[in-house]
């Protein structure tokens, strides 16, 4: 039995260095990902928005939990709000359809980030709300 331990040693560290040797210089492959344009334009008319309208829609967005989930210009849980207004048209339709789903929440339109739902806020201060997010369209 002595014979079997001094055999299983030598046997162990010449299958590491066999193995060593084999996987030296065959670097694991990163896979290369494409970015996904993940902003797909409505078409449609726009309209304008007022300056006194999209600045009390601004406000409106400073006092409430917006920041904590969108930014202005990039991407955070939530999309980036100069992404918004690049997605939608400036029209009476999405503006209604975006105040309801900012008051109901919703997910789905940007990938898994679920927004929740703000019950308290008014139908007339979340229009404002939209109107301001999608006067930043370019």
């Amino acid at each position: 039995m002595p014979g079997k331990k001094k055999l299983l040693v030598p046997a162990g560290i010449l299958s590491f260095i066999i193995l060593y040797a084999l996987s030296c210089g065959n670097e694991p492959k990163q896979a290369i990902r494409k970015p996904v344009d993940y902003i797909k334009p409505i078409p449609g008319p726009s309209d304008s928005v007022p300056l006194t309208t999209a600045q009390k829609g601004e406000v409106l967005i400073g006092y409430s939990d917006c920041h904590s989930c969108h930014k202005e210009d990039k991407r955070s849980v939530g999309p980036a709000f100069k992404d918004i207004a690049k997605r939608y048209p400036v029209n009476d339709a999405y503006i209604d359809y975006l105040s309801k789903k900012i008051i109901r929440g919703g997910s789905g339109g940007w990938g898994a980030a679920v927004m929740t739902p703000h019950p308290e806020l008014s139908l007339e201060n979340a229009k404002t709300m939209v109107r301001y997010i999608l006067s930043m369209r370019k």
